[in-house]
């Protein structure tokens, strides 16, 4: 069975206004999460363009450094190799393929086994007992633009790879 019972004008209008007053309220919340919102997004937004470009650099700098090494892993698989400088370059240059501008320099080191410290660009005389060592060095470098310029941060960055390592 249903209670009838009467409601008086008096409740009606306090429920009514309960209603509103939850609206207004529920009104200025959203209009202060979207305050908020307004404020905060410029900042996630210059924080996800400062990661992604750290990450640009990140993987041509990883680039340009395996390019070195590519270099001297092909000057140090003999003698020979070790004296064709261009195929040195040439190595490196089509290993950083994915780095543009990236520009490559290959020597040959020789230094004597009692100062392997120093290397020089000519075979010296070494002493007796003392054996004749034999390195090549492979200078990668790139100059890289990152998509987005953002003011007070430098327009390109030099990248920079070397690596050194005795011929077999």
């Amino acid at each position: 069975m249903r209670n009838l019972t009467k409601t008086s004008s008096h409740d009606r209008n306090e429920r009514r206004v309960g209603r509103i007053r939850r609206g207004v309220a529920m009104r200025d919340d959203i209009g202060q999460a979207f305050v908020e919102l307004a404020l905060a997004l410029p900042i996630f937004f210059l924080l996800l363009i400062g990661a992604a470009e750290f990450a640009l650099l990140a993987y041509a700098g990883i680039e340009v450094s395996n390019a070195a090494r590519a270099g001297v892993a092909y000057g140090a698989q003999s003698a020979a190799t070790a004296s064709d400088l261009l195929g040195m370059r040439t190595a490196a240059t089509n290993d950083g393929s994915n780095v543009a501008g990236l520009s490559a320099t290959a020597t040959e080191l020789w230094s004597c086994s009692n100062t392997a410290s120093t290397l020089s660009t000519s075979p010296p005389t070494c002493t007796t007992g003392n054996r004749l060592l034999n390195y090549v060095q492979v200078n990668t470098t790139a100059a890289v633009t990152p998509p987005i310029h953002l003011p007070g941060i430098p327009a390109t960055y030099t990248l920079t790879g070397q690596a050194i390592m005795r011929v077999q």
